[in-house]
């Protein structure tokens, strides 16, 4: 008698196998994308601890903003623009999706809920990017109308290039630019290079906080330590649904390996995080002579964001290596913003530009054919370092070429006309007493900052920390 299934008994275990299968799916990206949304906590409590204590509510209620105002934004417009494809056009649109506003028109029959669940948690991360960047000075009717405009239009766009199946520059087309297409797993460039991008932009134009530069201008100190590790600690954790939940599925049938690189997907972003934040721990005890917390803190995402292109296709010892130069290519870009004057709260122009740049080139120099087999599907491409061919180079140089032009195109007079018409920034008086008082009500922490400051016993000693308006650290 022979042990093989007759057609009839093989559809019958594929109707029990394959609603288990979509169920398993929709409840990976619902878990991954929960993650990445708790990574919203942990930009409050890095922005919040980067900054002084007088405008921590300030900041908390601007990432809180980012959720809200993204999700509505995503919804109406943004996922439309990045995803949406009208049926009556077949040969689609290049550069910029057309259909399901409002989740409407047929929605239910193409997509899923939870795929859109999943997308929104990114638009909510490239914009939560620029909050800490314009800290401290920037209007809270301003950020709004940013975090509006980017998560509706701008990074939708980018998505589409990229992501889509019938965007310009993508790898999941049927015939992709030089027979591979950008390779951006999980948003190097989509994400990161964006967020940072419109982080710098915003904050060349918004201009400096008093008294980081010029005459007597000094680095300003955050208030809290423990809120950037809690912080950091929060966004790796996140991570995990960001790279390997961008698989966008775990359960494959017929097996395509999918499970495989999700598990190592999640090895190589470890092990980036962790070369990275050593790395810029000692180089920045070599340039400071102190063993810095912040700057460790910084190194983790900067291995993190190096890694987030490549993550499904690099060999798990590069990681190593570009979580390691990773650190490089954010320290020089801090030096860079230092020298140009540009005020970046939080640095993260530097965490977030430029290491979604080396990203995207070290995917290209480190892509291994069989990674790529896996997890595009296509193994006839590889990086520079094992083929010596260009091919996938090129397209992601290209990529980081547009995406900045994009965005620079679309933020840079945005940002401007908000400054003419005197909606951007905060008045002196305001930027002096801090956002909190002057916008909150008083301080975060519920105390009069004030007083701490002002012994009222002749015979005490004033506290150790100073929380004072205008204290401006070395």
């Amino acid at each position: 008698m022979s042990d093989a299934l007759t057609k009839q008994q093989a559809e019958q275990v594929l109707s029990i196998v394959e609603p288990l299968q979509n169920a398993a799916n929709v409840q990976w990206l619902l878990y991954c994308g929960a993650l990445v949304l708790f990574m919203q906590a942990g930009f409050a409590m890095l922005c919040a601890g980067s900054i002084r204590a007088k405008n921590a509510q300030n900041i908390l209620l601007k990432n809180l903003m980012d959720a809200c105002v993204g999700a509505l934004c995503f919804w109406s417009f943004g996922y439309a623009f990045a995803y949406g494809e009208r049926a009556d056009l077949k040969a689609g649109n290049w550069f910029i999706g057309n259909d399901n506003f409002f989740l409407s028109n047929g929605f239910e029959g193409k997509d899923s809920y939870a795929f859109w669940f999943f997308q929104f948690t990114f638009a909510a991360t490239a914009a939560t990017i620029v909050s800490g960047a314009v800290a401290e000075r920037c209007q809270m009717a301003a950020y709004a109308g940013y975090s509006a405009f980017l998560t509706a239009f701008v990074y939708p766009v980018v998505v589409h290039w990229v992501w889509s199946s019938r965007g310009w520059l993508s790898a999941f087309k049927s015939n992709p630019i030089l027979n591979v297409g950008v390779v951006d797993f999980a948003g190097c460039g989509v994400v990161h290079m964006v967020g940072g991008a419109a982080a710098g932009i915003g904050a060349y134009v918004l201009g400096p906080r008093r008294g980081r530069f010029g005459p007597g201008g000094k680095k300003i100190q955050g208030h809290s330590t423990p809120l950037v590790v809690l912080g950091t600690f929060i966004l790796w954790i996140g991570w995990y649904g960001f790279n390997p939940g961008s698989t966008l599925m775990l359960a494959d049938l017929p097996a395509t390996g999918i499970p495989f690189v999700a598990e190592k997907t999640a090895v190589t972003t470890t092990l980036a995080a962790a070369s990275g934040g050593l790395t810029n721990l000692f180089v920045h005890h070599y340039l400071s002579g102190f063993y810095d917390v912040g700057e460790m803190c910084n190194g983790v995402l900067a291995g993190l964001v190096s890694i987030t292109a490549g993550c499904s296709v690099v060999e798990v010892w590069a990681a190593v290596v570009i979580g390691f130069v990773g650190a490089f290519a954010y320290t020089a870009g801090s030096l860079l913003l230092e020298k140009l004057e540009i005020d970046d709260a939080v640095n993260a122009t530097p965490v977030h530009y430029f290491c979604g740049v080396w990203g995207l080139i070290a995917t290209a120099l480190f892509a291994r054919g069989e990674n790529m087999r896996n997890a595009y599907g296509n193994g006839s491409r590889a990086g520079l370092f094992y083929t010596g061919q260009g091919e996938m180079l090129a397209c992601n140089v290209l990529a980081l070429v547009v995406i900045t032009a994009w965005v620079t195109v679309c933020m840079f007079p945005f940002f401007t006309i908000l400054k003419n018409v005197g909606l951007f920034r905060v008045t002196d008086e305001m930027e002096v007493d801090g956002l909190d008082a002057s916008k909150h009500g008083g301080s975060a922490y519920k105390i009069d900052l004030e007083a701490m400051n002002t012994p009222t016993d002749v015979n005490r000693k004033p506290p150790a920390v100073h929380l004072e308006k205008d204290v401006v650290h070395s």
